[in-house]
């Protein structure tokens, strides 16, 4: 039944029908069969179709097709029947035969969306992609049912998940993503187009025109609804209420004697899968449960007296019989929950601390048993750690609320990610930090050179100080290698189980010193003969990194369970080629007596676990590493860490040497030399080889390098030295879509983000004679397939990445990533636009010292949390048009260098807070866009003493008009220092 502004029509229904059939399987949409008729076609994914009669309440005709082309989705009447099918097509039947008039492949994928009105259909609908899932097709498709034929179709770069008609402006088309974003077009004239985007929390599930067509409704996926309208006076309610809920009926139980004849057996126990609250634990501490929860504040400000206490309007925030779930205390009493997204959180202007925490996400660190998923006796840090994302990305996740420590974690939605425990503890092994850093910052510049990758990881672990970080560059070094999957031939311990419990140190004797039975060939007896070999140790290295080997035997497992047995000290003595191994007492001892023998002594570095959490979750690793071992001031107590990808939390060391042979199980060991604890070598930074600086480099086969290009630095006049400040900008190419997954609900969740590779890097010189000129301007060889060159924003096309094609040099992604590196260990500063986002898809870490953003500069936190775009402020602080038709690095770093000295005169004047308000308030009047070159908005600019300020060109030498600067102490005036 149709509703129109007034509310109900003046009729109602006197009676309900139910009409059913048993063929009735799949039924998924309907439509009338004219204007004023009382039929409707219902139809689904099946190959019956039904017209019933709604005042009568019967089947009138069934239609009965073996096609599959004929299952259907959804129905629209206008002319014909629409028709949309499961497989992108758009049938149209004639209305009164039912019979297919004409077909229109619309998309190769389902429909998502479409409208009919005047004459036209237009459509939204999901493509297939190679190697990929199904992707919204960035095109609205227009049919004219009228000459049945297809039109132009509607560019919509968001994506068209949505779609309306305007029912009075018969040829106006609505288009929405499911992102918010919002498009007016007129089907007759396609380019006269308006865009808008919706303020959503999270992703569009509806958008509904009013019959009148004087407001629009948009809903998402919490169940918020936006009324969007020209004029609030214009819109108009319905005056009928939605009917009243009520509560389900609760039936009485039987009734039941209870004496002190009846046995409690009679009583029968229910089927139950979780565990019974008469399994009561061992540990004396349980939960009592929560505090009262707070008032919502809003009852609070509505409290009025009453006779009995106060009163106040229910905000009615939750259904009948509903509250929300409350999450569990952790022991020291505070709420232990996933945390919001950072786009969901207020901006803290005071730096106060955001306690806000997702009720759905409930995670609590340390208390066993609080997710289903997860065995009663594992306590929640030891989960497997899952990144959610949001329409930002992963960028959005917030990351701090899982490491509060100065130890930066790991992030998982990398292929190969099962690597990040083991990477973390070569990162706190001395010996080998010391060794990778060392080679990465020799003149190495081999492409798939893992010790070179360690070295960068390490840097940017180091520099990162607990912020989060990724392996990616490693881990795509390590699986191009051949020799990857070729671990079994790795030596591991070798347990002889005996009567009595074996000491740990006993079972890596045997695992060094034993006879070896194998069969030889024998060249004399022409046959294979037993041969009996004897291994011998000569000599230990300072490292031990140790296969436990203990989960093919069952028995062995159990070791672990054994208090103690892991011992943090080892002693090892090689006597006349044998090797002896001890520990605790006996070791001891050894270090007492004078011997002659050569004691070498280890300590534990730290370990890898293999953890099975829950029957829900998959095995993973976790790592747990004494991290006072590897700090560069030596420190007498341990300081045992558990780093579980991007969690690193602090835990004592019963907890770090608890094993459980059911869920926790040590499968590598570290075991460091004692003399060389807390060697952390820095002179690395020293011997620093950066001679790729002043070089140039070409894949290109038959390319030849101009003269002088690209401009490499002057190796004696223009040697980067710590402070150089170093205009930047990067260009990236998508080498994977994202994974999205859509629930029955509709719910729309990306389970691996866009992935994306450098494409082109560009470094300019800020000073000098040659300001402005570009000494990198560098373009990656990508070995892996590029999906999108994503032209418009990045000016890359197929040719420029293809050595066989490519006009420009192209350089490995080692060489380019390895100038970078030099430049940031060198201590130059880095001035771009949006550069934490480049530097993360970099994967490097360059501290906030190092950086100057023009974004940063330009942001008011107090205002929005929109970021100013570059083109923006190059238009409105610079004069200049850039990125017209497309991005170019070296022009988008020239512009930021342009940018950051504009803000030095502002600085100099004590005008910066006054100017990035008055920015943001013409953003707003302009929409944050660059008006059309030649109107009269263009030279709108600046409006501070009634003109722009026209800084000079970089390498002119000569000062134009500059902001008034403060006056010194003593009246005098002083310049900007980069002028």
């Amino acid at each position: 039944m149709a509703r129109n502004s007034s509310g109900i029509p003046p009729y109602k229904l006197t009676r309900r029908k139910k009409v059913a059939d048993d063929s009735m399987t799949a039924l998924q949409c309907m439509s009338f069969l004219g204007k004023n008729s009382s039929e409707i076609l219902v139809a689904g994914c099946q190959n019956v179709m039904y017209v019933i009669d709604v005042e009568k309440g019967t089947i009138v005709k069934q239609v009965r097709s073996s096609v599959r082309e004929y299952h259907y989705t959804m129905m629209k009447f206008c002319r014909h029947v629409c028709a949309a099918t499961d497989s992108g097509a758009v049938n149209f039947l004639d209305p009164d035969t039912l019979e297919r008039i004409e077909s229109w492949q619309a998309y190769t994928d389902k429909l998502s969306d479409m409208y009919a009105q005047n004459d036209y259909l237009v459509t939204c609908g999901w493509s297939h992609r190679p190697h990929g899932t199904p992707m919204l097709e960035p095109f609205a498709r227009v049919y004219n049912l009228r000459k049945l034929k297809m039109d132009s179709p509607i560019p919509f770069h968001g994506g068209p998940a949505f779609v309306q008609m305007h029912p009075k402006l018969f040829t106006t088309s609505i288009l929405a993503s499911a992102t918010g974003s919002l498009q007016v077009v007129d089907l007759m004239n396609p380019n006269t187009s308006s865009l808008h985007q919706a303020n959503l929390a999270n992703y569009m599930t509806h958008l509904v025109l009013a019959p009148s067509g004087a407001a629009m409704a948009l809903a998402d996926v919490d169940g918020a609804v936006q009324i969007w309208a020209a004029s609030k006076s214009k819109v108009r309610y319905t005056e009928s209420s939605t009917p009243t809920e009520f509560a389900d009926e609760i039936y009485p139980l039987p009734p039941m004697n209870i004496d002190s004849d009846l046995p409690f057996s009679t009583v029968g126990m229910p089927y139950y899968r979780e565990k019974l609250l008469s399994a009561w634990s061992e540990d004396p501490t349980y939960e009592v449960g929560l505090l009262p929860p707070r008032i919502d504040p809003e009852i609070l400000k509505q409290l009025t007296p009453s006779h009995i206490g106060y009163r106040a309007p229910n905000p009615r925030k939750t259904l009948r019989n509903q509250i929300d779930r409350l999450s569990i205390v952790d022991s020291d009493g505070t709420a232990l929950t996933a945390p919001k997204f950072l786009s969901e959180k207020e901006p803290d202007i005071n730096n106060g601390t955001d306690k806000e925490r997702r009720i759905s996400d409930a995670d609590v660190f340390t208390n066993p048993g609080v997710i289903g998923s997860i065995k009663a006796d594992v306590p929640g840090m030891y989960q497997l750690m899952e990144i959610k994302y949001s329409r930002f990305g992963v960028d959005d996740f917030d990351f701090g609320f899982y490491n509060k420590t100065q130890y930066s974690g790991l992030e998982t939605h990398i292929t190969n990610s099962y690597l990040n425990p083991l990477l973390q503890l070569f990162k706190y092994t001395p010996l080998f930090r010391n060794a990778a850093l060392h080679h990465a910052a020799s003149s190495c510049l081999t492409e798939s050179c893992l010790l070179c990758e360690l070295g960068y990881l390490f840097d940017m672990l180091e520099k990162a100080g607990g912020q989060k970080c990724h392996a990616t560059n490693f881990l795509k070094a390590f699986s191009s290698l051949s020799e990857v999957g070729s671990a079994d031939d790795a030596q591991s311990m070798n347990p002889r189980m005996r009567n009595s419990t074996p000491a740990f140190s006993r079972i890596l004797q045997d695992s060094f010193d034993g006879e070896n039975k194998q069969r030889m060939w024998c060249d004399r007896e022409r046959r294979y003969q037993p041969l009996d070999r004897w291994e011998t140790t000569q000599n230990v290295p300072a490292i031990l990194m140790i296969n436990t080997g203990l989960n093919k035997q069952a028995e062995a497992r159990q070791l672990w369970s054994v208090p103690g047995w892991l011992p943090e000290r080892i002693g090892i003595v090689i006597d006349k080629g044998r090797l002896l191994c001890l520990e605790g007492e006996a070791l001891r001892m050894s270090q007492r007596s004078r011997q002659s023998r050569p004691l070498v002594v280890y300590d534990l570095v730290g370990l890898v676990a293999d953890v099975s959490s829950g029957e829900h979750q998959k095995p993973h690793m976790v790592s747990m590493i004494n991290v006072a071992l590897s700090s560069r001031n030596p420190q007498e107590d341990p300081q045992w860490h558990l780093f579980n990808d991007f969690l690193v939390r602090k835990v004592d060391r019963h907890e770090a040497l608890q094993f459980d042979a059911t869920w926790k199980t040590p499968t590598i060991l570290a075991y460091q030399c004692q003399g060389v604890n807390n060697a952390v070598d820095d002179t690395w930074r020293d011997s620093l080889d950066i001679s790729c600086l002043f070089q140039n480099w070409s894949l290109n086969p038959h390319h030849v390098l101009p003269e002088n290009w690209p401009h490499v630095l002057d190796v004696s006049t223009e040697r980067p030295v710590e402070g150089t400040y170093v205009p930047i900008d990067t260009e990236f190419v998508q080498l994977k879509q994202e994974e999205v997954e859509i629930s029955a609900t509709g719910n729309r969740e990306i389970v691996r983000p866009t992935r994306e590779g450098l494409a082109r890097v560009s470094v300019l010189r800020a000073s000098g004679p040659c300001a402005g000129v570009p000494f990198i301007d560098d373009y990656v060889f990508i070995h892996e397939p590029v999906v999108d060159y994503v032209t418009k924003f990045s000016g890359m096309i197929a040719d420029d990445l293809n050595p066989a094609l490519s006009v420009h040099p192209l350089v490995p992604l080692k060489v380019a990533y390895k100038k970078l590196w030099i430049l940031l260990n060198i201590g130059c500063i880095f001035v771009g636009h949006g550069l934490v986002k480049d530097f993360r898809t970099i994967n490097i870490f360059v501290p906030k010292a190092q950086i100057v953003d023009t974004v940063t500069l330009f942001y008011n936190p107090t205002r929005t949390k929109r970021n100013l775009g570059l083109r923006f402020l190059a238009w409105y602080l610079l004069k200049e048009d850039i990125q017209t038709t497309t991005h170019d690095s070296i022009e988008d770093a020239l512009t930021a260098l342009k940018l950051w000295r504009k803000y030095q005169e502002f600085e100099d004047a004590g005008i910066v807070d006054k100017m990035v308000k008055e920015i943001y308030a013409a953003g707003k009047k302009w929409n944050y866009r660059v008006p059309e070159k030649g109107s009269e908005r263009w030279t709108g600019g600046l409006t501070v003493s009634n003109r722009g300020r026209d800084t000079p060109d970089i390498d002119s030498g000569v000062s134009g008009p500059t902001t008034p600067v403060k006056p010194k102490h003593g009246g005098e005036y002083f310049e900007s220092p980069l002028k």
